[in-house]
This record gives C-alpha cells, sequence and structure tokens, in this order.
C-alpha cells in the first residue's frame, strides 16, 4: 500500500510558483517617451530653427532633442535619421504654405476686379510664409536643399509645383485682361523669385509692414487699366 502522506507529497517552491508570463507585443513605453509621442510639433519647429541657423550638417539630433527637453535618442522614434527630420521640416513647411495661400485665393470676393484681388492675396500669403511666425523652413529649403537625398528632392518639387500652380490661372486672367504684360510662365517665375529674395534683406524694425510690401509688389508687377 502506498503511503497517504507520498500520495499528497508537497511541490517543491520552485514549482509552486508559476514564471510570470512574458506580455506580447512591443513593451510598454515609459512616462518620457509616451510625452515624446506628443512632441513632433516643437521636434519639427526646433529642427527647422537650428538648421536654419547653425546649417544642417553643424546641427546634431542631440541638439534639436536638448533644444525641447527630449532624450537625445528620441527624434528617432519619429525619424529614421536626420536627414529624415529634415525632409519632414521642409514638407511641413511647403504643406503648411499650400494651405494658407488655398485659404487666401478662396477668400478673394467675386466681381471684375476679382483676378487682381486673388494676386494681392497670393502675394500677401507668400509674404505672411516668407516672414511670419513659423518661417524658419524658408530659409532652411533654399540653403539646405543639396542635403536631401534624390527621392526626397522629387517628393518636395512635387508639393513645389503645387504651390506655384495655384498663381498660373490668377496670372492668365490678369494677361487676358491687360493688367500683366509678361508671358505668364516668365511673369510667375520672375514674381515669386523677387518675393523669395525678400528673406535676404527684409526688416520689420525698419517700418516697412507685409501690407507695404504687397502694395510694392502689386505696382511694380501690374500696371493700370
Amino acid at each position: 500500500m502506498i503511503a497517504p502522506q507520498l500520495l499528497h507529497k508537497p511541490a517543491t517552491q520552485a514549482s509552486a510558483v508559476a514564471p510570470p508570463k512574458r506580455p506580447r507585443g512591443r513593451p510598454r513605453k515609459t512616462a518620457d517617451e509616451r510625452d515624446d509621442g506628443n512632441r513632433r510639433p516643437a521636434l519639427l519647429s526646433a529642427a527647422a530653427r537650428l538648421f536654419r541657423r547653425q546649417g544642417f550638417d553643424a546641427t546634431s539630433t542631440r541638439d534639436i532633442a536638448a533644444a525641447v527637453g527630449m532624450h537625445s535618442g528620441s527624434p528617432f522614434y519619429h525619424f529614421k535619421s536626420k536627414r529624415a527630420l529634415l525632409c519632414a521640416v521642409m514638407e511641413e513647411g511647403m504643406q503648411a504654405a499650400i494651405a494658407r495661400q488655398s485659404r487666401a485665393v478662396q477668400e478673394a470676393p467675386a466681381g471684375p476686379d476679382q483676378a487682381l484681388q486673388q494676386l494681392r492675396r497670393l502675394i500677401r500669403a507668400h509674404f505672411d510664409t516668407l516672414h511670419g511666425r513659423g518661417n524658419d523652413f524658408v530659409p532652411v529649403m533654399l540653403y539646405e536643399h543639396r542635403s536631401l537625398t534624390e527621392l526626397q528632392r522629387l517628393a518636395l518639387s512635387k508639393l513645389q509645383h503645387d504651390y506655384e500652380a495655384a498663381w498660373t490661372p490668377v496670372l492668365e486672367a490678369l494677361h487676358a485682361s491687360g493688367h500683366l504684360r509678361a508671358p505668364v510662365k516668365l511673369a510667375r517665375l520672375l514674381i515669386l523669385g523677387a518675393l523669395s529674395w525678400s528673406v535676404q534683406w527684409f526688416d520689420p524694425r525698419k517700418g516697412a509692414s507685409l501690407d507695404e510690401l504687397t502694395d510694392a509688389a502689386m505696382a511694380l508687377f501690374l500696371k493700370e487699366c
């Protein structure tokens, strides 16, 4: 006969306590990591500002992370590389500029001088993009474009095409009415080139406002009919 005490042999401590199950999927993020996930806009703004002031090559991801109070490796939660962050800065800026000028054209009142009003609003919106809040991406686009890969430059060129395309129907209407003498394509390139060059010399502290710049541009490029 088997002794009763052997039928109920107590389990050893190792077998009595089951090992904790490992959670499936990715490990939970720490509080700092969860906070980093909400910092993308600040990250882009800081990157744009530093790329503009220091240049792409002289700016490290550690510099960018420190500017927004993130851990040095946190930018890589959002971007594969510093070059990907540079491209994102330019894309974000171009998309914001496209949205701004789209609203400007749509808000122009209907009437016989609608094309004039649309051009005025396009010029004013362009000055807002160049000199308004969050304008760091424009100089970054101008001076750091060479730092992008070929595929990144291609993606940005499509956004630039969309931005410039909005000017064509307005200039065509002005050319048809006699307000614009130059060929439309050349006029678009010359106007945008002249306006964009203002990032080199415009200083709001010296008296001129963006409205005054807009008035001067309208007088320079168009003739009265």
